[in-house]
């Protein structure tokens, strides 16, 4: 995928916006001195061009009851069932997120359980049947930190 011309207006709003996605539109535009009118018209082309995909609430999962994070390594019994693992993984709610990636895994995921108990569960009642020869899981004691990218104007 090749990458998006942005320029620096692009880039003030987007610093704004990663910093506080909820930052009213009339105060991004009085800091980058333009109207109001134009940072809408921006945001849109922005999301329009899939630069920005949407926003979201950020809810911290210990206060509603998942305590455990973990991540998991696929390795499939038939690698070209990707996508059917995929679309049955995205009935499990509990997964938040899930990649292909290189090296030792086929797939990798990341869910949130209530408990090691609900975790077992996930694993042996909704994962081990969508054809996985085995599994690797990590689990996360506690976040220490998240963040959006950098974005700036530099190429390096």
């Amino acid at each position: 995928m090749s990458q998006i011309q942005l320029d620096t207006l692009d880039i003030k709003i987007l610093q704004q916006l990663a910093a506080n996605a909820r930052k009213p539109y009339l105060k991004i535009a009085e800091e980058c001195d333009v109207s109001g009118a134009a940072i809408h018209q921006r945001i849109a082309k922005l999301t329009s061009m899939n630069v920005i995909k949407g926003s979201e609430l950020l809810i911290d999962p210990s206060s509603v009851g998942y305590e455990t994070c973990a991540y998991i390594g696929f390795f499939l019994k038939d690698p070209s069932q990707f996508n059917h693992v995929v679309e049955e993984l995205k009935k499990i709610p509990e997964v938040v997120e899930c990649h292909f990636t290189t090296g030792q895994y086929d797939m990798f995921i990341k869910l949130y359980a209530r408990n090691n108990d609900h975790l077992l569960h996930i694993i042996h009642e909704k994962l081990q049947h969508l054809g996985l020869s085995r599994t690797e899981s990590l689990i996360s004691f506690k976040e220490v930190f998240k963040r959006q990218i950098p974005i700036s104007n530099n190429k390096d």
